[in-house]
C-alpha cells in the first residue's frame, strides 16, 4: 500500500547475515528493515523512517508478542534511543565513541521466554521485583546521562551494575556470568548481557588498551565468537 502497488515485485531477494540469531542483538529487526528496504528499491520506492519503523514494530509483535519497539527504533533510525514504555521514544545524541567487544555464548534464546518469566515473577513476588525494576530504571537514566556527556568512564560500573539486577531477575545464565567476569578481569570498564538473556550475548565496554585483552579473554572463558564494534558519536 506504502509503495503504491498491487502485485508483488519480479525480484529474487538473497539475504545473508552475521548477526546471532535469537541473540539479544536485534537480528530480527535487522533482517526485516533489510528486507522491506530491498522490496521498496526493487519497485523504485523508498519508505519514511516512521512508516518502516511501524511495519518492522509489527512483525516484531509476531516473533516477540509484546516487543518494546526498541530494536525496530534503534535499527530503522540508526541511531541510539531512550526507551520509557508509554512514551516516546527519544534518539540519543551520543558524544564520544565507545568501543564495545561482543561475545556470544552460542545458546539461542527466544525474547518472550525470559521476558514471560519476569512477568511471573513480578505477579508472584512484587514486594522483592518491584525494587529491582525500579533500581534498573535509575541506572538506565544514569547512563543516559553518561552517553549524552560522554562520560565513558562512569558508564562502565553502570553497565556491570544493571547485570547484576539482572541476574537477580533470573535472566542471566552461568556462562554469561563467566564472560561478564572474564572481561572484568581483563580490564573491561564494564559488562553485561545483552537483550532477553538465558543466553544470547554479552556487551564489554573497553578501551582502545584493553580491546585485544578482553577479546583474548572472553575466547578462553568459552565465548564462540568474539567481535568489537564502535558506537560513533553523532
Amino acid at each position: 500500500k506504502l509503495l503504491g502497488i498491487t502485485t508483488p515485485p519480479n525480484a529474487v531477494i538473497k539475504i545473508t547475515s552475521t548477526i546471532p540469531m535469537a541473540s539479544g542483538l536485534g537480528s530480527g529487526a535487522a533482517v526485516s528493515t533489510c528486507l522491506a528496504r530491498a522490496v521498496a528499491a526493487s519497485v523504485g520506492h523508498t519508505v519514511a523512517p516512521a512508516d518502516l519503523n511501524s511495519i518492522i514494530y509489527e512483525i516484531e509483535k509476531l516473533h516477540h508478542g509484546t516487543p518494546s519497539g526498541i530494536d525496530n527504533t534503534v535499527i530503522v533510525y540508526e541511531q541510539p534511543v531512550y526507551f520509557v514504555r508509554g512514551k516516546p521514544i527519544e534518539v540519543l545524541s551520543i558524544t564520544t565513541p565507545l568501543t564495545l567487544v561482543v561475545a556470544d555464548t552460542g545458546v539461542s534464546m527466544p525474547t518472550h521466554i525470559p521476558v514471560s518469566d519476569v512477568r511471573k515473577l513480578l505477579e508472584s513476588d512484587p514486594q522483592c521485583t518491584q525494587p529491582v525494576l525500579d533500581a534498573i530504571g535509575h541506572i538506565t537514566r544514569d547512563a543516559r546521562t553518561a552517553l549524552t556527556s560522554g562520560d565513558v568512564t562512569a558508564l562502565g560500573p553502570l553497565m556491570t551494575q544493571n547485570h547484576q539486577y539482572l541476574q537477580q531477575l533470573t535472566v542471566s545464565s552461568a556462562m554469561l556470568d563467566q564472560l561478564v567476569e572474564a572481561a572484568l578481569n581483563a580490564g573491561a570498564l564494564g559488562a553485561k548481557l545483552s537483550g532477553a538473556g538465558r543466553g544470547g550475548n554479552m556487551i564489554a565496554l573497553v578501551t582502545t588498551d584493553t580491546i585485544e585483552s578482553v577479546k583474548q579473554a572472553l575466547t578462553e572463558a568459552g565465548a564462540t565468537r568474539v567481535f568489537q564494534t564502535t558506537v560513533h558519536a553523532l
